[in-house]
């Protein structure tokens, strides 16, 4: 529930950022003079201490009340998704430590990953954890062809999601992972096909480890 709940802060309050963006830009010069060479935290910042004056005529007063609104907005959403990570981090924390240590798990993936396994023994195999992750590949097989495959569209999308953000970090921060996708291009695998086969070993390689407590991650 509670990534959940982030995740909807997260989305309403970026909303609300665009939308005071876009508003600034359409403002009146003099509440637009206020705003220019800031970046969006600035804005934000800016906009949520606007105060309404009797001068105002009606297009200034009310561009003024919805910047500030929208601002407000923004503020209590981020402040309400950081809760959220707290209370996330320590759930995390005093359930599976152990999981933040590997590459590519934070505290978005590491409750959709536990959420899934749940408990030892609910999953009674590496390769039913990939399934329920829809990355075991589905034979397709004719009557001529033995050994193609297809993609498997099943499966909990918030976990397989899961994998592709642990897929990604690993693509950009370690080293055995890059030495793979380098190994496996030369031998003329799409980036797409590498990646499903990474999603493959992180689903086997996460079960593994969930189910022995504390084992080490093993290397594609």
């Amino acid at each position: 529930m509670l990534p959940a709940a982030r995740r909807s802060a997260v989305n309403v309050g970026t909303d609300a950022q665009r939308q005071l963006f876009s508003f600034v830009i359409a403002a009146p010069e003099q509440t637009r003079e206020r705003f220019r060479g800031q970046k969006l935290p600035a804005m934000i910042k800016t906009a949520a201490s606007l105060c309404v004056h009797a001068s105002y005529d009606t297009e200034t007063a009310t561009t003024v009340t919805t910047l500030r609104s929208l601002a407000r907005r923004a503020r209590a959403l981020a402040e309400e998704a950081t809760e959220h990570e707290k209370a996330i981090r320590a759930i995390v924390r005093s359930w599976r430590p152990d999981l933040l240590e590997h590459k590519g798990v934070g505290l978005i993936v590491a409750p959709t990953v536990l959420c899934a396994w749940s408990r030892p023994g609910r999953i009674h195999s590496e390769a039913a954890f990939a399934m329920l992750a829809g990355v075991a590949p589905i034979p397709a097989n004719s009557s001529q062809t033995t050994n193609r495959h297809r993609l498997n569209r099943y499966g909990d999308q918030q976990l397989n999601q899961a994998l592709h953000t642990i897929v990604l970090a690993r693509i950009c921060y370690d080293d055995a992972t890059r030495d793979y996708v380098a190994r496996r291009t030369a031998e003329g695998k799409t980036s797409r096909e590498i990646k499903r086969c990474l999603k493959r070993y992180v689903a086997r390689d996460l079960y593994r480890h969930l189910e022995a407590g504390s084992a080490p991650l093993d290397k594609p």
